[in-house]
């Protein structure tokens, strides 16, 4: 370590610089969409626990997505809020740490579980007869357990590497939220293995995910336009339409963030596309969700009007 670098023991966040007047509205904007964002999935997870209308196996997942992206957008949300409004926040290394390795955990769960979605679509599609058999309580409960742990231990491996580096100089981080990026930039410690290990990761969290997703649609698809009746293929399509729209919206922010500017020098263009991931997918699931699917609104319309007995 050169002498005359100063070891630092917290960082401060900067968020978005030179705000202004404006930093109310991004503010008031934020606020909104975390609290609706919070709101749309604890009702998909209460919903789902309540009702015996939404016990298969498609429901038991969404619920699971929901509760991640509730651990993801708190995470990251609130702490934004607190940047903006002070202009900048000040955060110990461990806390940060912390920060990064539960975004990572949400976010990799997400990958998973919205693999073990596509797979459940294709077996409810192109093979109806033997859905029930083979997606039973015990695969059902298997494929979450197992979308949780391989997450975790993915992600410990770089929590334990992260935790090794050293930190000296300076201690901004120009971004919103304790990303990997920044944080390596910040570090004075050979961020190779790091860097190596991350992509390595990236393999069987994002790619593999994406590749059986993509096939398991291709063969959605080819199931699809072989039913003779229009009304058989719309309904067909209406059972894995909503899942696809969430499949698009969280690769395509994914692979925006992270694949598409390799270079980790490119702090500014990473934050801005970081904004659209970190918000805008856990706002958009429970909408899709619950505007574009019958049994939710039909239970939530239930709950509403006072008839909870039916369900």
């Amino acid at each position: 370590m050169p002498e005359n670098n100063t070891v630092i023991l917290d960082f401060f966040l900067l968020g978005f610089r030179n705000l202004s007047f404006y930093k109310w509205i991004l503010f008031a904007l934020l606020l909104v969409v975390y609290v609706v964002s919070l709101s749309g999935n604890l009702l998909i997870v209460t919903l789902v626990s309540l009702s015996r209308i939404l016990q298969s196996p498609m429901y038991f997942f969404l619920s699971h997505l929901s509760f991640c992206d509730i651990i993801f957008t708190t995470t990251i949300l609130p702490n934004m809020l607190s940047i903006i409004l002070h202009e900048g926040s000040r955060v110990s290394i461990a806390g940060c740490i912390v920060q990064y390795h539960i975004f990572g955990l949400c976010a990799s769960t997400e990958s998973f579980l919205l693999t073990t979605m596509s797979y459940d679509r294709y077996l409810a599609i192109c093979h109806p007869l033997r859905y029930t058999a083979i997606m039973n309580v015990t695969l059902q409960t298997l494929l979450v357990i197992s979308s949780w742990l391989l997450s975790l231990i993915v992600t410990l491996v770089s929590l334990v590497l992260i935790c090794s580096l050293q930190f000296c100089g300076s201690n901004i981080i120009d971004h919103f939220f304790c990303d990997v990026a920044p944080i390596l930039q910040l570090s004075c410690s050979d961020t190779s293995i790091v860097k190596l290990e991350i992509y390595v990761c990236s393999v069987p969290i994002v790619l593999f995910p994406f590749l059986f997703i993509t096939g398991s649609y291709i063969s959605i698809f080819l199931n699809i336009i072989q039913i003779s009746s229009t009304t058989g293929r719309q309904k067909a399509f209406s059972t894995c339409s909503s899942h696809l729209i969430v499949v698009c919206l969280y690769y395509g922010t994914l692979f925006a963030v992270y694949v598409v500017p390799t270079n980790f020098s490119s702090l500014n263009i990473n934050k801005s596309l970081s904004l659209l991931y970190t918000v805008i997918t856990p706002l958009f699931n429970p909408i899709v969700y619950t505007l574009r699917n019958q049994d939710i609104k039909s239970v939530l319309e239930s709950y509403i009007y006072g008839n909870q007995k039916r369900y």
